[in-house]
């Protein structure tokens, strides 16, 4: 048994040694992928498809049946680059409704390309991708803001030559999407950000040694802020190759090193090993000192390393109290922060790490310790989130489907297909802290709305028990909602004193301390936050004017002082960080509005710090938000 040990440990220390730099570009024939990464958790063997792609707009959806998938020839197509919107920039009523466009790439293989398979990974598109490869189709995916992956035939891979990657993208969506593709009573298109077309986020080539790691969650459990924790592993290996391996997994947590286990697997076969560790007084994950473990794995057959997977978690324990509050390590939250998009100019959706860098650079100057958007955040923001003690509310673009949609069983097995899918992905983050499963769904919840929360819920809590389970709704809503029941968190959109509502019933802003104090009384024992309040601004003005930086500031003032009158409350998010697209037409309630820009941001869309920026972040950071005595 030591010479095993020792065999995993030098095993595990040769596979954590530093990737390789990028591969040269092939003299013709399209280039080689380079070996890098834009973040770090993941598996090894990882190439970059970066550099010129070859993009085709198709506006009236004739490439396939003229077999644009199959051409060799460049006439006709453009040079791009990945991550690409091809509509970035066009506030057009056809860019927003969507279209079709294609992306192509050719490239090779890196060295000692025969021996592996080959999977590409794509790490988002929007909306629905059909993949081709040398002409053969391979693979589709639909649905936007979230990863997929698809196998390269054997048969249609060329290993010593160019290969032709070609992806054909639908940016159509249909009323049964996420988000869905609505209408209002007028027949005017809705919706609560632009569609972006194209391939929003990277891609991937990824080299297979026969076992495949295709999923590990390691998942630490802390009973009490001073208990040992206890850490588990649930690792998922495939079996890519021809033949039966037998395939042995080491692992690491912090300088500890361990066995995960071995297993014996059929070509084609999958097998899921777990391990359960106990940690006496490990160091703890917060905003104030984020603690990171590291958390890596080595799949081994025999002596030979054949695949490497990174990982870092962080221990920390996030639960709603008995007296419904939200509690991280034992203390009370009483958290501020952002909503955002991750918008830009000129890129819309398709943005960069710099990007990244500089939103999370103006969330944390503000004061905030709190990210949320209507999506899963790229795996970059998410990483730097766990660096710098950030938190995350995380959910799924489940996102104002009327009741009609959600009593369609198919559809709702999608939306939890996706609350599923966001869990499995993002459940080893420690800066995540909730998973919400939509925003703003109708406020009178009918049987449909109700099903969806109980199956939503229960799929995230049999992924991920460690987490509250919430919602964001809008409010004014309906009294004591037995929907709600299986929530841990409820979320309110609060634009009282800013849009009309029902029957004037937002209009005054005066209803919202009661209506706040009614919203408690029927979920005490669940934990509430604010996640949205705001009011659009554009210009220079007096408190009076609404659209004005001085009413804006002042509705803003007021909000935060009704809410630190409720001592209940786990926190508000300024809905929003950045001003971005919305829909054309868009005014957000400013008599003073520049379509299709949301201005409630605190941020301009050109990255220019507005008048209400100051304020609040003068008010976020007089707040204790970590061990609050509220």
């Amino acid at each position: 048994m030591p010479r095993l040990i020792a065999l995993f440990t030098a095993l595990l220390a040769a596979a954590l040694l530093p990737v390789a730099g990028a591969q040269a570009a092939s003299p013709s024939g399209g280039s080689v992928p380079s070996a890098k990464t834009l973040y770090t958790d993941g598996p090894s063997g990882r190439y970059l498809v970066d550099g010129s792609w070859l993009r085709r707009l198709d506006p009236n959806n004739l490439g396939l049946a003229q077999g644009w998938q199959k051409q060799s020839s460049s006439a006709d197509w453009v040079p791009t680059v990945i991550p690409n919107a091809w509509n970035a920039g066009d506030d057009s009523m056809t860019s927003y409704l969507g279209s079709v466009g294609w992306y192509r790439k050719d490239f090779r293989l890196p060295p000692g390309a025969s021996d592996r398979a080959w999977v590409m990974r794509f790490e988002e598109v929007n909306f629905a991708a059909t993949v081709w490869l040398n002409g053969v189709q391979i693979g589709s995916h639909s649905g936007a803001y979230e990863p997929f992956e698809i196998r390269l035939p054997k048969a249609s891979v060329k290993a010593g030559g160019a290969n032709s990657l070609v992806v054909r993208v639908d940016s159509r969506r249909t009323i049964n999407d996420m988000p869905p593709a609505r209408t209002n009573d007028y027949g005017q298109p809705q919706g609560g950000w632009w569609n972006y077309a194209g391939i929003l986020r990277e891609v991937y080539l990824r080299a297979v040694d026969r076992i495949d790691i295709t999923s590990v969650d390691v998942r630490p459990d802390l009973p009490c802020p001073r208990c040992a924790a206890s850490v588990n592993w649930q690792v998922k290996l495939s079996n890519l190759g021809r033949s039966t391996q037998t395939v042995t997994v080491a692992g690491r947590f912090g300088t500890r090193r361990l066995t995960i286990g071995q297993a014996r697997i059929a070509p084609g076969a999958s097998v899921t090993l777990t391990k359960k560790l106990s940690v006496a007084k490990p160091k703890l994950w917060s905003p104030a000192d984020p603690n990171l473990y590291d958390a890596s794995l080595v799949a081994a057959i025999g002596a030979r390393t054949v695949q490497r997977y990174t990982r870092h978690v962080g221990v920390r324990s996030i639960k709603v109290d008995s007296s419904g509050r939200l509690t991280l390590n034992g203390q009370r939250l009483d958290l501020r922060g952002v909503g955002m998009h991750e918008d830009a100019p000129g890129r819309g959706f398709a943005i960069d790490n710099a990007t990244r860098d500089r939103q999370i650079g103006w969330a944390r100057e503000l004061g905030g310790l709190m990210l949320r958007a209507h999506y899963p955040l790229h795996p970059y923001t998410l990483q730097r989130a766990d660096q710098l003690g950030l938190l995350v509310w995380s959910e799924v673009p489940v996102y104002q489907i009327p009741n009609p949609q959600l009593a369609v069983p198919a559809n709702r097995a999608r939306y939890v297909a996706a609350v599923g899918s966001m869990v499995e992905v993002n459940r080893d983050h420690p800066s995540v802290i909730v998973w919400s499963i939509g925003n703003e769904l109708a406020g009178n919840p009918d049987d449909a709305q109700a099903s969806y929360i109980a199956a939503a819920t229960a799929k995230a809590k049999l992924l991920d028990p460690s987490r509250p389970v919430g919602i964001a709704a809008g409010v004014p809503g309906a009294a004591c909602e037995s929907a709600y029941d299986p929530l841990d968190l409820i979320g309110m959109n609060d634009y009282y004193g800013w849009y009309v509502g029902e029957s004037g019933s937002m209009a005054d802003r005066d209803l919202l301390s009661d209506a706040l104090d009614l919203a408690r009384k029927c979920y005490s024992k669940k934990a509430m936050m604010i996640s949205e309040f705001g009011a659009e601004a554009s210009s220079d003005g007096p408190p009076e004017d609404r659209g004005t930086w001085g009413f804006a500031n002042e509705l803003i003032k007021f909000h935060l002082g009704v809410y630190a009158s409720k001592p209940w409350l786990s926190g508000s998010l300024y809905w929003a960080l950045q001003d971005f697209w919305v829909r054309p037409g868009w005014d957000g309630g400013n008599p003073l509005a520049s379509p299709p820009l949301f201005q409630k941001g605190l941020v301009s869309f050109g990255g220019s710090k507005k008048p209400t920026f100051a304020p609040v972040q003068k008010a976020f950071k007089a707040t204790k938000q970590v061990g609050s005595t509220r």
